[in-house]
C-alpha cells in the first residue's frame, strides 16, 4: 500500500506542465518499467531558475519529480552536480545524509525495488545538465 504522504507529493502540481520555455530540455525513460519524464529547465548564470516536468509514470516517479523541483528552487548547477553525486553514492551504500532527508520518504527498504522510478527525475536532470 502506498503511503498517503507519497500520494500528496505526487499530486503536487506546482511544477507540473511544460511551457516550451527552457535552456535545457530532456526526455528520459526508465527501461525497467516504462516510466517516462520530460523536463524543461531554465538556467541563468549557473542558477536553476525554473524546472517544469511532465510524466507518464508511477506515483513514485511523480512524487520524486515534485520533491526534486521543490528542492532545486534557485539552486546552482554546480551545487546540483555535487549533491547528485553524493546522493547517488549514499543510496548505493544505504546511508543517506541528513541534507537529503527530504527523499527518505521515497527511498527506504519498502520501496527499494522502485529505486529506478524514484531516481528517474534526478538522472534525467543530470543528463540535461551534462553532469
Amino acid at each position: 500500500m502506498i503511503n498517503i504522504k507519497i500520494l500528496k507529493l505526487a499530486s503536487d502540481t506546482k511544477y507540473l506542465g511544460l511551457t516550451n520555455k527552457y535552456t535545457h530540455k530532456i526526455t528520459a525513460k526508465n527501461k525497467t518499467c516504462g516510466d517516462k519524464i520530460k523536463l524543461e529547465i531554465i538556467v541563468k548564470k549557473d542558477k536553476i531558475s525554473l524546472i517544469k516536468y511532465d510524466t507518464e509514470s508511477c506515483v513514485y516517479c511523480q512524487a520524486s519529480a515534485s520533491l526534486l523541483a521543490n528542492y532545486l528552487k534557485s539552486s546552482s548547477v554546480k551545487s546540483f552536480k555535487k549533491n547528485f553525486k553524493i546522493l547517488n553514492d549514499s543510496i548505493s551504500e544505504n546511508k543517506i545524509p541528513k541534507k537529503f532527508k527530504f527523499i527518505n520518504i521515497l527511498i527506504n527498504n519498502k520501496n527499494k525495488n522502485r529505486y529506478n522510478c524514484i531516481m528517474l527525475p534526478f538522472t534525467a536532470l543530470s543528463k540535461a545538465l551534462n553532469v
